[in-house]
């Protein structure tokens, strides 16, 4: 390369013209005055080799957005870009922060919903799993199992997104305790047993306790 640039400049020191240069040696005239201005003002031909932008950022800058994603979960780039610039007067664009938490393994994800558990919740569950545990077939086979889900009418955008790690998200920090639904629905209720199942029952009404008695349990239990 360091000779193709030699031949272009010999050329042109001999008063051959960019254009009759560039046609011989099939280069775009736009490369050639280039090379021949650079020639001109400093008598290098090699080629100047950029650092790139510089980066905004200090790793401080850097650790301190990761503590404060990690700390606040649910704060958004915007969020996170307004703190940095209140802690340390450096102003990021909603981009960088994506990619600084990037670097470290952190992604905006929807978090998982679930129904939440108290701890006398999970102690009983435990209690019962541990005396039925020796149970027989044939004792199941006297057991039903039921569950019902409801399916909402209302739309939910779900913009709501939170910081996590790949492999992380059924961690509890990463999920959203909810059981109340608003808006109109469909509760949809089913059984099972050893060997059998019980039919869908579609409830459109709002669930009360003597509607699941009187209505779903009374009919098929």
């Amino acid at each position: 390369m360091i000779f193709l640039r030699g031949r272009i400049i010999g050329r042109l020191e001999c008063g051959r013209t960019q254009l009759e240069v560039s046609e011989e040696l099939g280069i775009a005239q736009s490369v050639i005055s280039r090379l021949w201005q650079r020639f001109q003002d400093d008598g290098n031909v090699s080629r100047c080799y950029s650092t790139g932008r510089p980066r905004v950022t200090t790793p401080n800058e850097d650790r301190y957005l990761a503590v404060t994603a990690k700390r606040n979960r649910r704060s958004t780039a915007s969020d996170l870009s307004r703190q940095l610039s209140s802690a340390t007067g450096t102003t990021v664009s909603r981009q960088t922060v994506y990619r600084r938490l990037g670097h470290i393994g952190l992604y905006a994800r929807r978090p998982v919903r679930c129904v939440p558990l108290t701890a006398t919740h999970c102690r009983l569950r435990l209690a019962w799993s541990r005396e039925h545990a020796l149970w027989t077939p044939q004792q199941w086979s006297c057991v039903m199992f039921s569950d019902e889900s409801r399916f909402s009418l209302q739309s939910d955008s779900r913009r709501t997104f939170i910081w996590r790690a790949p492999g992380t998200r059924y961690h509890q920090e990463n999920t959203i305790e909810r059981h109340r639904y608003g808006g109109a629905g469909w509760l949809v209720w089913g059984g099972i047993i050893l060997g059998s199942r019980t039919d869908l029952h579609v409830q459109s009404v709002t669930m009360t306790g003597h509607i699941y008695r009187d209505v779903i349990l009374e009919q098929h239990v």
